[in-house]
């Protein structure tokens, strides 16, 4: 999009349609195959249905950015108050209710893979929608651009004011923006360190300089790429940085939605006076209002493009038009391939959601959630996990007898210390001995992982009896019993005896 200032004006009913004299950025005509020098963007305030949903959707989203840390949730004594922290000193994760454990990391695997599986479904519906209004780039470009229009005008006043010599109104205004942007940008760092530690204890170090060393080069790298990526880069960004839209058409078939123009409807274009003639041409009076709105710069009516990000604040300008010159609004709307082929053959077409990819899509977040719901249910709070040693495999003993050494790990999720018996169940003959735990209790503390040896003896008279029949390897199990609060958890495990001997 070039910086000419607006120009020209369009009549009907009384009404003014401005007309911008701008060129698209990376227009179908001019269209470079590879990278374009960039052409620097002035987008227009636009009012209407989309850009109220933007504004709620950035609203929403920065409200949980910001604000996420700071929600307290009361867990008892010796546990975090804070409802989301990734505890890294004691490698442990809240989530609200939830508290996840190194040992089940599966959990955030299945909460990434959900969130992919939806990212998907939502492509394959309404294209990309969610580089429109949730990517981070997205919502942090907007906020950006807001505050230049806050401090420099509108579209028309800040192509002026770039074109000005530096004056001292001028400075002030650059100036003041780029302090504004600093200062979201160092918030968007100062918000991203609280998840990681107690926010108000955190801030109170940070403010009197007693925060880890690690917490100020996170807001400061943070600062730095919020201030570059969302204040100077913005489209670049989405244009040559992200690989999304090279991704995202795997998963966009014809029946998905998409922002287009209704070429059908608006073609030929051109301008308009009033009391012309509607018939012989089309709707679109060529005013360019779409591609002044457009915060990508590019020319809808161009077609499907890499560069769109569907976020139709195109659609709002255009419906502004249509509505001052007396047409039917939507020729720029939300619609598919296979919507438009049908309309320029005037037969009508509905949107069809349910499709192979989409029921596929479905299906597999039905499956993933069902998984994370039912191993949610069957979650323990007594955790044990069993490892038998490599080398030696086995140690034969003088009485005939042979031994194999374990490496026990018992987690106790409970915020109450444990009393664990542990014992063994399937191995005739066996003997399980804890090394510096001579009563064979174990006691684990609050929220604390217990690492032990141990040592299962098989008898002599066992011995020569698996041996006689030929066995080498014996399965059965360890069991861990908490006799406080009754819980069990049952660890199969095998035994290795001398082969062929």
């Amino acid at each position: 999009m070039n910086d000419m200032a607006d120009t020209g004006t369009i009549t009907e009913t009384g009404t003014v349609v401005e007309r911008a004299d701008v060129e698209a950025v990376n227009a179908k005509a001019t269209r470079e195959t590879l990278y374009a020098e960039r052409v620097k963007i002035h987008p227009k305030l636009v009012h209407g249905h989309w850009r109220r949903i933007k504004w709620a959707v950035m609203g929403v989203t920065l409200a949980i950015y910001y604000l996420t840390p700071w929600i307290r949730w009361d867990r008892g004594p010796n546990l975090p108050d804070q409802a989301v922290l990734i505890d890294f000193a004691n490698t442990r994760f809240f989530f609200f209710f939830l508290e996840i454990w190194p040992q089940e990391f599966y959990f955030v695997t299945g909460l990434l893979v959900l969130a992919a599986l939806v990212l998907f479904l939502m492509t394959a519906l309404a294209g990309r929608v969610w580089c429109g209004y949730m990517c981070p780039q997205t919502v942090w470009t907007d906020l950006m651009i807001m505050i230049e229009r806050l401090v420099e005008g509108d579209r028309g006043r800040r192509i002026v004011l770039d074109k000005l010599p530096m004056s001292g109104s001028k400075l002030a205004k650059r100036v003041i923006k780029h302090a504004l942007w600093l200062l979201v940008a160092l918030l968007t760092g100062g918000a991203w360190v609280f998840y990681f530690g107690d926010a108000p204890t955190l801030m109170v170090d940070l403010v009197t300089g007693q925060a880890p060393i690690v917490a100020y080069t996170t807001i400061g790298v943070l600062t730095a790429t919020t201030y570059l990526l969302g204040g100077l880069a913005r489209e670049q960004v989405c244009t040559y940085m992200c690989p999304w839209p090279r991704i995202q058409g795997a998963m966009l078939d014809d029946e998905s939605l998409m922002v287009s123009y209704r070429g059908w409807r608006g073609e030929p274009r051109s301008h308009y006076r009033k009391g012309e003639s509607w018939d012989n041409r089309g709707d679109c009076i060529d005013c360019k209002q779409c591609v002044v709105v457009c915060p990508m710069g590019i020319d809808i009516r161009d077609g499907a493009q890499l560069e769109c990000i569907n976020c139709a604040l195109c659609i709002d300008a255009c419906n502004d038009v249509m509505t001052k010159i007396n047409r039917p609004g939507n020729l720029i709307a939300y619609d598919s391939f296979q919507g438009l082929s049908a309309a320029a053959k005037g037969e009508n077409h509905r949107f069809r959601p349910l499709r192979p990819r989409t029921l596929i899509y479905a299906g597999l977040i039905a499956v993933v959630g069902l998984i994370m719901l039912t191993a949610l249910l069957m979650r323990t709070e007594l955790d044990v996990n069993v490892l038998r040693d490599r080398n030696p495999l086995f140690v034969r003993l003088s009485d005939g007898g042979v031994r194999n050494g374990y490496t026990l790990r018992i987690l106790n999720k409970e915020h109450d210390s444990m009393h664990v018996v542990l014992t063994l169940d399937g191995l005739e003959g066996g003997q399980l001995v804890l090394q510096g735990h001579d009563s064979g209790t174990v006691e684990v503390p609050v929220d604390d992982l217990q690492s032990l040896r141990a040592f299962v003896v098989l008898s002599p008279e066992a011995t020569r009896k698996a041996m006689a029949a030929g066995e080498d390897v014996l399965d059965f199990a360890i069991v861990a019993h908490d006799t406080q609060s009754d819980r069990t958890s049952r660890n199969s495990t095998t035994f290795r005896l001398p082969e062929g001997r």
